[in-house]
């Protein structure tokens, strides 16, 4: 049995924070506001493995009123949840992810990001890949206020359903 999933987060752009992405930090001037590191990609993805394997949302599984989790390196919420999703008995076939800024340029990180990302849950880095987009001007992205990412993932059964 095959199942998918979908995810999508969008977090503001404030002074004084890193700037992660796919676990990557990348050099601007303004990061990602969130309880976590606030990594818009890898939240999205995790909503997608979540959402294509019946297990909820990120929310669920790392709440941001737990103090554990803040400031969190996502790309060890990523882990935890590859592992969860394998325990609940799926494999990833593939995941298609696209990052939605103004500024800065993601496109020369890309590769970089699904090498990290791929790495984290013990998947071929071919299974992932990353886009980036602008906005065109348009909107809370286009204006430089906050970036978004969307992920779609692709699950299949390590056993065979019943139909029950």
């Amino acid at each position: 049995m095959t199942r998918v999933g979908l995810g999508y987060d969008i977090h503001r752009l404030v002074p004084g924070r890193k700037l992660v992405i796919g676990g990557e930090t990348i050099p601007f001037n303004k990061g990602l506001i969130g309880h976590s590191d606030a990594d818009v990609l890898v939240h999205a993805a995790c909503d997608a493995l979540l959402g294509a394997a019946g297990m909820g949302d990120i929310g669920d599984h790392f709440p941001d009123t737990d103090p554990q989790y803040l400031d969190i390196y996502s790309i060890d919420l990523l882990t935890t949840v590859y592992r969860r999703v394998k325990a609940h008995g799926f494999v990833l076939v593939n995941m298609d992810a696209t990052v939605f800024a103004q500024a800065p340029r993601i496109s020369p990180f890309k590769d970089r990001m699904a090498v990290r990302m791929a790495g984290s849950m013990s998947v071929n880095q071919r299974m992932i890949n990353i886009k980036a987009t602008t906005t065109e001007g348009l909107g809370v992205i286009g204006h430089g206020d906050g970036i978004a990412a969307m992920c779609v993932v692709l699950l299949q059964s390590k056993t065979p359903e019943t139909g029950n």
